[in-house]
């Protein structure tokens, strides 16, 4: 570090002579450096997947990095996966809060600028880090398909597809080469399942896969089966091939 950069990234408060926030940009990289984590919007719903490698002895029929916010609402996160269980308990409340008060279900975006507010209040105030986590929030509402991006500098961005954690810019590539907009549920997990593979060192199997989605029909959260994750990964291997690296 340059000795003029010395000291400003003690203090969350303090912009660098250079106009950075150090802070903010530590908590980025702890997202870069967390297990991938893919959101693709479809015709039918959209399918939140991510990556979890559970050491031999544990127990891991459930995922611990996707979380179900409400009914027609979840979020797939990638770094400090305790912060996202906060976050997931604050946007829980959140939405059953909007149920009391306004007796209809909550939006995506409304969530998602929510607790995107809440990171970006983190960032302002002195005795507080910011969040270390992303979050990719995935829904069905009045508005149809969603998908956001939040990050710990306060940013919530509409997405049709993206991946965070550790090999993203990878699978973003390949994202942006092989996502249509008219891609049924299915091929939207099988695309994530190839995501993944992109990401991870372990190119076979989906042992280290864990998978949700949300239908337009019903509009609800649902765990997708390891069978199912198996099916899709079979269809990702022929539709969407992993280019050689």
């Amino acid at each position: 570090m340059l000795p003029s950069q010395q000291g400003y990234d003690r203090a969350i408060t303090i912009f660098s002579p250079d106009g950075r926030l150090y802070q903010v940009e530590y908590a980025i990289e702890t997202v870069r450096r967390g297990a991938i984590a893919v959101g693709i919007k479809s015709k039918d719903g959209v399918v939140i997947a991510v990556e979890e490698k559970p050491r031999k002895l544990q127990i891991s029929e459930t995922a611990h990095k996707i979380f179900r916010i409400d009914d027609h609402i979840g979020f797939a996160a990638a770094g400090y996966i305790p912060d996202a269980r906060s976050q997931a308990d604050n946007a829980r409340f959140f939405a059953q809060s909007n149920r009391i008060v306004y007796d209809e279900a909550v939006d995506v975006e409304t969530v998602a600028k929510h607790l995107a507010d809440q990171c970006q209040q983190y960032t302002q105030f002195g005795g507080a880090r910011p969040f270390g986590v992303a979050l990719i929030i995935a829904g069905v509402d009045s508005y149809g398909n969603s998908l956001f991006l939040t990050d710990p500098s306060g940013t919530y961005i509409a997405y049709d597809a993206v991946a965070i954690g550790a090999g993203s810019d990878q699978a973003n590539e390949f994202l942006e080469k092989n996502y249509k907009a008219d891609m049924s549920l299915e091929d939207a997990g099988a695309l994530a399942t190839a995501c993944i593979y992109i990401a991870s060192d372990q190119k076979d199997g989906t042992d280290h896969i864990r998978m949700s989605q949300i239908k337009s029909s019903t509009k609800q959260f649902e765990t997708v089966t390891p069978e199912q994750v198996e099916n899709y990964a079979k269809v990702g291997k022929q539709k969407f091939p992993i280019p050689n690296p």
